[in-house]
C-alpha cells in the first residue's frame, strides 16, 4: 500500500523539477528549490531522490513507461512491419510523450554539459532507455551487435531531437521527416552490419 504513495510523490518531485527547470534552467535549481515547488519536505525529497540525477532518471524511466505501454496497444498493428517503421512509430511515440516536458528539456540539455555528475549519471540510463526503444521494436540488444544498435539508435535520436526542439507544428511534420531521413541513413550506413534493414521481426537477433 505504499508503493502508490511513493510514487505520487516521486511523481511531484519530478514534475517540480521540470517547471523549475523551464523556468531557470536545470544548473541553477537545487533539490530544496525542487522541495519548494513540490510542496514536500526536504528530508522526503533527499529519501527519495537524494540527487538530482536520481530525479533525472526517474524521469526517464517515467518516460520509457508511458513509451512502453504505448507500444503494447500498438503491437498487433505492427507485427509485420518492417524494422525501419518499428524504430520510426517507437521513437515519435517518445517524442510525443515527452512533448509536454519539451521546455524542460530544451533547458536541460543546454545545461547537462556544466553539471558533470548529472551528465555522468544520465549515461547508463540513456544506455538503459535506448535500450527498451529497441526491444519495444523488436530488435535485439543482445551481444556486440546490440551494444551498436543501441549507440546507432541514440545518435538517430540526438540528430532528430535538434529539429523535434523547433517544431511547432501540431503534427510534428518537420520532426517524423527528420527522423525518416536519418533512420534510412542509418540503415544505408550501417544497416547491414548492425542488422537492421527491412527484416522480418522474428529474423532480429
Amino acid at each position: 500500500m505504499a508503493t502508490k504513495p511513493r510514487r505520487d510523490k516521486q511523481a511531484r518531485i519530478v514534475d517540480a523539477a521540470l517547471e523549475l527547470s523551464a523556468e531557470r534552467g536545470w544548473a541553477a535549481i537545487t533539490l530544496d528549490d525542487i522541495a519548494v515547488a513540490a510542496k514536500l519536505d526536504a528530508d522526503e525529497v533527499y529519501r527519495l531522490t537524494p540527487t538530482k540525477s536520481a530525479i533525472l532518471n526517474a524521469f526517464v524511466r517515467r518516460t520509457d513507461l508511458a513509451v512502453l505501454e504505448g507500444q503494447s496497444m500498438a503491437d498487433d498493428e505492427e507485427a509485420e512491419a518492417s524494422t525501419h517503421d518499428r524504430l520510426f512509430d517507437v521513437l515519435m511515440r517518445r517524442f510525443e510523450v515527452l512533448l509536454p516536458d519539451r521546455t524542460a528539456l530544451g533547458a536541460l540539455c543546454r545545461d547537462l554539459p556544466r553539471d558533470p555528475v548529472s551528465l555522468v549519471a544520465a549515461v547508463p540510463q540513456a544506455h538503459c532507455s535506448f535500450a527498451r526503444m529497441l526491444e519495444a521494436a523488436g530488435v535485439s540488444t543482445k551481444g556486440l551487435r546490440g551494444l551498436a544498435r543501441i549507440h546507432a539508435i541514440a545518435a538517430v535520436w540526438l540528430a532528430t531531437q535538434r529539429t523535434w526542439f523547433g517544431d511547432d507544428g501540431e503534427d510534428m511534420a518537420r520532426t517524423m521527416a527528420v527522423l525518416d531521413r536519418n533512420l534510412r541513413r542509418m540503415e544505408e550506413s550501417a544497416g547491414l552490419v548492425l542488422g537492421l534493414r527491412h527484416t522480418a521481426r522474428s529474423s532480429e537477433s
